[in-house]
């Protein structure tokens, strides 16, 4: 392994500073964590988890020449996001005045449905991997790397994206908790219902 450990350390603060600029994982993270608390928004986090594995690892390698054969299904991966994101908004806010617990319905499509929205989520932006190309020899000499060393570049490309959104769930779940009246849960389910069609409508037109 030829890289250092403070070398790992910059890219993983790196990775903590972009974590924490709002984007449509972010606020798609808070929208289901506050309509459907921690059991709502981890699968979204495990679903996002294959994207930020893939694409660093794609620029690492140099291929996106993959980028434009997968572009159709990649495309088909964004319109099933869209769709998805802001079918479930319209439902939270349709159903504002019940509370999850009370009406599964509100979480549907389900577990399932909440990985396969974040893999759309992070999938369906192939300009991730021209970030990555572009910011990851800034940071490592890609020409001198093993395969140990691009193993630990993808396992903290994915690791720290996936702790915070997992925190981030896990504090927004236990806050939703106290807000238990009435008025609180219609406000806190249209507010969430609100998220989920603006990242729908930022996947469509990013």
């Amino acid at each position: 392994m030829t890289l250092s450990l403070s070398d790992l350390a910059l890219y993983a603060g790196a990775l903590l500073v972009l974590f924490l600029t709002p984007g449509p994982v972010w606020l798609a993270m808070l929208a289901r964590s506050m309509s459907g608390g921690f059991q709502a928004a981890w699968p979204l986090a495990l679903g996002v988890v294959v994207g930020d594995m893939l694409w660093p690892f794609l620029a690492i390698l140099g291929v996106s020449w993959i980028v434009s054969v997968f572009s159709g299904f990649m495309l088909a991966l964004k319109i099933i996001a869209v769709l998805m994101f802001v079918g479930m908004g319209v439902l939270l806010i349709r159903n504002a005045n019940r509370s999850i617990a009370a009406d599964s319905r509100l979480t549907r499509p389900g577990t399932w449905a909440g990985f396969m929205a974040g893999l759309a989520a992070i999938l369906g932006n192939p300009k991730a991997i021209l970030f990555y190309m572009g910011v990851l020899p800034g940071f490592f000499d890609l020409t001198r790397i093993t395969p140990p060393d691009i193993a630990a570049i993808v396992f903290l490309s994915f690791a720290v994206p996936l702790v915070g959104n997992l925190s981030l769930a896990l504090f927004v779940d236990r806050v939703r908790r106290v807000m238990s009246s009435p008025e609180a849960i219609r406000r806190t389910n249209v507010v969430s219902g609100w998220l989920l069609i603006v990242v729908g409508v930022v996947i469509a037109f990013n």
